[in-house]
């Protein structure tokens, strides 16, 4: 009698429990699209280029339920060279986001990072130019706290450029 009261109690609090609910990727297509939404609509400036730009940038935005950003807040960047093609990058994706149901606007976090391919007989004179680039970039850092609320954090978009030596 034990066993069967225990066994009844069991299934009927695991068909009471609810399991935790699967979110739908938030940008339309899933991860993989959303990737390489960002590879070909980041346009990578001349003035990175030339300084042989790297780094990591991290963008906070808020989506509406019809998927248009309505602010873009950086969160961190390693240098504000790097802020603006991504800014431009996040504006193209207007009516690409998705957001819960229950909710009228939602916040993203979105780490973007940004390096160059070298190739194997990359020159001394790019890689004092890389090196020079690092020590003397002006990263973008909150001296406060940050409050999050129930932002979903991305991953992030790798992005790479080559060099023209």
């Amino acid at each position: 009698m034990k066993r069967i009261l225990f066994f009844i109690t069991l299934i009927l609090s695991s068909v009471l429990v609810k399991a935790q609910t699967q979110l739908v990727f938030p940008f339309q297509g899933g991860s993989p699209i959303m990737n390489r939404f960002f590879k070909d609509s980041l346009v990578v400036s001349p003035e990175i280029m030339k300084k042989k730009a790297t780094g990591t940038a991290v963008f906070k935005f808020t989506a509406d339920d019809k998927g248009t950003i309505k602010k873009i807040i950086v969160y961190y960047a390693d240098d504000a060279i790097l802020v603006v093609p991504i800014i431009d990058a996040l504006r193209k994706s207007n009516h690409k986001w998705i957001i819960p149901d229950h909710e009228k606007l939602h916040d993203f976090i979105l780490p973007f990072s940004i390096s160059f391919n070298a190739s194997a007989n990359t020159s001394n004179a790019t890689i004092k130019q890389a090196f020079e680039y690092y020590s003397q970039r002006k990263p973008i850092i909150s001296y406060n706290q940050v409050p999050i609320e129930t932002a979903t954090l991305l991953p992030t978009v790798l992005i790479s450029y080559d060099l023209t030596e």
